[in-house]
């Protein structure tokens, strides 16, 4: 009889608590077309903020270009949130 390592144990005590999900091939679709969405958007963001926050700083306005990269922070934050909550929905409807 073999002895399992600790790696082979932990995996096992985690497939018993999250069983392994399979996905349809239209539920991988649809997830992959909510990362590409949510992916233009965060993209959509850094494109509007960044040349705002290069501008602030070569004019030594340092407070707006911390405001600003603080807005750019939250912005991809709430969008990449939103993201893995709608492939959630996405992940749910096949349970």
């Amino acid at each position: 009889m073999n002895m399992k390592s600790a790696y082979e144990l932990a995996m096992e005590r985690l497939n018993k608590s999250q069983p392994k999900i399979t996905l349809t091939e239209q539920q991988k679709a649809e997830i992959s077309e909510i990362d590409n969405k949510f992916k233009a958007k965060i993209a959509e963001r850094e494109v509007f903020l960044s040349p705002k926050i290069e501008e602030a700083r070569s004019q030594g306005d340092f407070e707006t270009a911390e405001q600003l990269e603080k807005q750019l922070s939250a912005d991809k934050s709430n969008l990449e949130c939103d993201m893995e909550t709608a492939k959630q929905k996405v992940r749910d409807q096949g349970s």
